[in-house]
């Protein structure tokens, strides 16, 4: 293929929001639940009360995207390809539709914010108050709690497959676990464990509506409140933090917190973006974390959390990166609290 001309990659830039609108509205209006078998533009369009030959120009972006697989013929036939089928499709256990319209819609308000939070006389931002409570635990009900169970629990058990300490944990801590569904995978996968799950009070009552519906509420608490000013137990053998310190004014108070809610011999294993060093890899988590960024909140740069556990007084620090979560790659650290 011949080299493409230095400009590509930016204009390929300028049409991607084409491409998020053109996923949207097929999620908005159901089309790809109407292609969990072969069909044609013009059978989706009279199923969807649609255009047909605008509905055939969507089924060909789509397919140009690898959401769909086109059959030549005549008619041309379109089907989901399986992995748009297993995250995008409504009567799929992993429908992500929700959550991933969320997400668009969260980073495309940001994109329009950009230039007026660059100028010198735009208002102070407020990065750790609190103002939304009620939203954030709408959003755990219903899109995080789609992308919690569909991809946040199967990382987090695979990065937690790969700390020794975590297998012998019985007594665990899921802080600011949301809808809860990653403490309720622990506990359900060890018949020995019991744990709580902390984050907002709104939030927490989420987390206790799926406790009481995996039929776990006596293995399982929830604890609401705010993780920068309110005690969250004590005892641990297992301390789990994803994606938390982000939003804390102290982010080193918060470990010792978690620090000293830790058995002696305790392990805390976390997960949190950091920006990498190199340019390639920061370009997969800058676009992700640059609102919280310019919203004041702490994303630190490559080895910064390390150095702060090991500050805090955690021993054996160990760490690696995950590609596994939602959104860009994670930097997964476990410590452990010195036995006396």
């Amino acid at each position: 293929m011949p080299t493409p001309h230095p400009l590509q990659r930016y204009w390929d830039l300028a049409a991607a929001p084409v491409q998020g609108q053109a996923l949207d509205a097929a999620l908005e209006l159901g089309v790809l639940d109407r292609l969990a078998q072969p069909a044609s533009a013009e059978k989706v369009a009279a199923a969807l009360a649609l255009d047909p030959a605008r509905t055939g120009h969507l089924l060909d972006l789509l397919w140009s995207m690898d959401l769909l697989q086109r059959v030549e013929g005549d008619p041309i036939l379109y089907l989901c390809r399986p992995h748009a089928r297993q995250y995008f499709c409504r009567d799929q256990p992993a429908c992500c539709a929700d959550a991933w319209r969320y997400r668009l819609g969260a980073l495309n308000r940001f994109g329009g914010q950009l230039a007026g939070l660059l100028r010198r006389d735009a208002p102070p931002p407020a990065p750790y108050v609190q103002t939304n409570a009620a939203g954030w635990a709408d959003a755990a009900r219903v899109q995080i709690g789609q992308e919690q169970r569909a991809v946040a629990v199967p990382a987090a058990l695979e990065a937690l497959a790969c700390v020794p300490e975590a297998r012998q944990a019985r007594r665990i801590l899921d802080l600011g676990g949301g809808p809860g569904l990653i403490a309720i995978a622990f506990v359900e996968a060890r018949p020995d464990a019991s744990g709580v799950v902390f984050d907002w009070p709104e939030t927490a009552a989420v987390a206790q509506e799926n406790i009481a519906r995996a039929g776990l509420a006596d293995r399982l608490a929830v604890l609401g409140g705010d993780l920068a000013r309110d005690d969250i137990g004590q005892g641990y053998d297992l301390i789990w933090c994803s994606s938390v310190l982000h939003f804390l004014p102290d982010p080193a108070a918060a470990l010792r917190k978690m620090r000293d809610a830790l058995a002696p011999g305790g392990t805390l294993v976390m997960a949190h973006a950091e920006v990498p060093e190199d340019a390639s890899a920061a370009a997969r988590v800058l676009p992700f974390y640059l609102p919280m960024m310019m919203l004041g909140r702490n994303v630190t740069r490559a080895g910064t959390l390390r150095q702060a556990l090991a500050d805090c007084g955690f021993i054996d620090v160990r760490g690696f990166d995950s590609v596994s979560f939602p959104l860009a790659p994670l930097r997964v650290l476990s410590a452990r609290k010195a036995a006396p």
